[in-house]
């Protein structure tokens, strides 16, 4: 039982990458600076003048970069909750006036001090083109990231039709199994088929009507725990769960429906195939600013616990954790020691730790 993510959901449309990420700013500091050696290549040095010149420029755009990628990470969020075509008419308006006053006091600041300017051009083409050439950069690079944008939309659409292909496999055969379970029970115990009816509308309503691409660790722990009661009425003595996350801070955000697919494929492909049944481990410890959790399960000798419900339902958890987190989760499977292990390791949503 898997839910689409919302695509509406601004935990998926994220417009601006994150410039407070180290990542993020090497990217921009590389670019910048193949950006000064383009620039003093195209221009008309002296000999033996380039690399002076190179440093000069660099110098000047490597900051322009830093300031730039400083101003962004502080403004991301308000940018996002603006909108995307005045997030980045905002962010073009915002870097150029940035560009505009770090150009005059690069020219000013040294003729101020020593009577003198390190930049031979005249003052007016020197702020003219420099802000020419910050607005084509710009441009290009707000063009970028609107093409980026669409991308990683398109990922989320493409992934709620996967997530909805998933839902059309799984939910008919539980269903089935579900119904017959209760429908036995109600002649041999009343009152525990009732308990099993009110698990499943549960159940149901929290896979259905969920429009949140993310819920709190609790909320999800607790779907998952419906979904363990519900499957322990069908196979008895064979199925056993043992959850250790007294540690996991619960009102810690994770990406709705992430743990139950996960006990899901632990039960129809691994207990379901083991005679005598085994034990599942739902364990989790935080780990600094990351939270991390493993979901186990014995697997039969030589059965495959990669069937493709399997494979489709970790290609969805892997795709919405890297809309969510983008690099800074990570979805790791071990099938060694005839032991199937998922570990999950995400960042603390810090809103709600």
């Amino acid at each position: 039982m898997t839910a689409a993510p919302d695509s509406t959901s601004q935990d998926t449309q994220v417009y601006l990458p994150d410039f407070c990420a180290a990542g993020t700013l090497f990217v921009a500091l590389l670019v910048a600076e193949l950006v000064a050696i383009v620039l003093t290549l195209a221009a008309h040095t002296p000999d033996g003048q380039f690399l002076l010149l190179l440093s000069k420029t660099s110098f000047f755009v490597l900051w322009l970069t830093l300031l730039g990628s400083a101003i962004l990470c502080q403004l991301r969020n308000r940018l996002e909750r603006a909108g995307k075509m005045r997030a980045f008419v905002i962010g073009f308006v915002v870097l150029e006036l940035m560009t505009l006053v770090v150009a005059e006091l690069a020219w000013q600041i040294p003729w101020r001090l020593t009577g003198t300017s390190i930049i031979i051009e005249p003052h007016l083409d020197f702020i003219l083109r420099t802000m020419a050439i910050s607005s084509i950069f710009i441009a290009l690079a707000m063009r970028y990231l609107y093409v980026s944008s669409e991308w990683r939309r398109s990922i989320v659409l493409e992934a709620q039709a996967r997530i909805s292909a998933l839902q059309a496999l799984i939910r008919p055969h539980f269903l089935f199994n579900s119904m017959n379970t209760i429908a036995s029970l109600t002649r041999s115990d009343p009152r525990q088929a009732e308990e099993a009816v009110e698990d499943l509308s549960d159940l149901l309503r929290a896979s259905l009507s969920s429009t949140r691409n993310r819920t709190s660790l609790k909320e999800e722990l607790e779907v998952a725990a419906i979904y363990q009661r519900i499957e322990k009425l069908r196979l008895g003595d064979r199925l056993n769960v043992r959850w250790d996350v007294a540690d996991l801070p619960m009102r810690a955000r994770i990406p709705s429906l992430t743990i139950q697919p996960l006990v899901e494929n632990a039960i129809y492909h691994g207990i379901e195939l083991l005679p005598d049944g085994g034990e599942i481990l739902i364990a989790g410890r935080r780990d600094g600013r990351f939270l991390q959790i493993e979901v186990s399960n014995p697997v039969a000798p030589g059965k495959s616990s990669t069937k493709d419900g399997n494979k489709m339902a970790m290609a969805n958890i892997r795709q919405r954790f890297e809309l969510a987190y983008g690099n800074r989760a990570s979805v790791e499977v071990d099938d060694s020691n005839d032991t199937y292990t998922v570990t999950l390791r995400f960042p603390v949503d810090e809103d709600a730790s």
